[in-house]
């Protein structure tokens, strides 16, 4: 019963094919963040790049943390947290 219950609430294609496309790509910024993560430093560029009203004081406080870096770009531009993920997620996928 359990597995029906899951299946009629996993997103599904046209064709009855389940969607993993969210899931993949959520698994996928999940593991690229943890590469800009660990080159911060030399991602900082790319990241003022994309969010130009982000500080120097800014970039370093982030410190290659994901939530830092939402929060930060919410305060700066002014967005909602589903805007900030989306874009972050973007980003990422670009490089």
């Amino acid at each position: 019963m359990v597995s029906r219950v899951r299946a009629e609430a996993e997103p599904r294609l046209a064709d009855g094919v389940p969607n993993n496309a969210d899931a993949k790509r959520a698994k996928g910024a999940i593991m690229n963040w943890d590469r800009i993560q660990g080159n911060w430093k030399q991602m900082t560029g790319k990241v003022k790049e994309q969010w130009g009203k982000l500080t120097d004081d800014d970039v370093a406080q982030i410190n290659g943390n994901r939530e830092q870096l939402e929060g930060k770009i919410q305060a700066r531009y002014g967005y909602g947290k589903d805007q900030v993920k989306k874009e972050i997620d973007d980003w990422i996928g670009r490089m």
